[in-house]
């Protein structure tokens, strides 16, 4: 790979890992070991049996924990610990035949990107949880799921064109991010405006 096509690759998993960490774990290891991608060399690591074996089953609890209101939003905390740290081991990896400092200069991006899109799914969540009917969070996991398998793909098999999405990706997180922040805000002050009334 260029180094243009190895930027396309570490952010568009980058971005996946930020959405379902097991997802893209999976879905790289399963096409890698059956010839329909093949990683960097550092990364094949992710076709072994027991690492496959990890991420679907841990594929499977997030599944089903992501379409539970509220417990989603539990998971979600507790894997902010967890994807971020894991998209930069994955970048730092896949760039192993590069000085260290690239490396690690990778390693920062990747993580960057994780948490962006962790963050932005994590408040979509929040928000998308006060809504009374249960159909939006299951169709939200749904598509989070699909972005993220996708993009493992097409970070692997077109990593230019991966590099232009989810530059667009992150532009549109900093604007939901933004407005989210402002919908919690304007919240915030009506409550605290009822409670001086009250």
């Amino acid at each position: 790979m260029s180094a243009i096509q190895t930027l396309g690759f570490l952010l568009g998993t980058s971005f996946a890992s930020g959405l379902n960490l097991y997802a893209t774990v999976a879905a790289l290891g399963l096409l890698h070991r059956f010839h329909v991608i093949d990683l960097p060399p550092s990364l094949q690591v992710l076709s072994h049996t027991a690492v496959l074996a990890v991420a679907i089953a841990l594929y499977a609890v997030e599944f089903v924990a992501d379409k539970i209101p509220y417990v989603d939003s539990v998971w979600d905390v507790v894997h902010t610990f967890i994807r971020p740290p894991a998209a930069a081991i994955l970048a730092y990896s896949a760039v192993g035949q590069m000085p260290e400092g690239w490396r690690l200069a990778a390693a920062l991006l990747a993580g960057g990107v994780a948490l962006t899109s962790h963050g932005t799914k994590a408040s979509a969540r929040v928000a998308i949880n006060t809504s009374p009917e249960p159909f939006s969070n299951s169709a939200a996991s749904l598509a989070e799921d699909g972005l993220a398998i996708g993009l493992s793909w097409l970070a692997s098999v077109h990593p230019i064109l991966t590099a232009v999405i989810v530059v667009v990706l992150l532009a549109g997180s900093a604007w939901v991010l933004y407005k989210l922040f402002h919908f919690l805000k304007n919240s915030l002050r009506r409550l605290f405006a009822r409670g001086a009334a009250a």
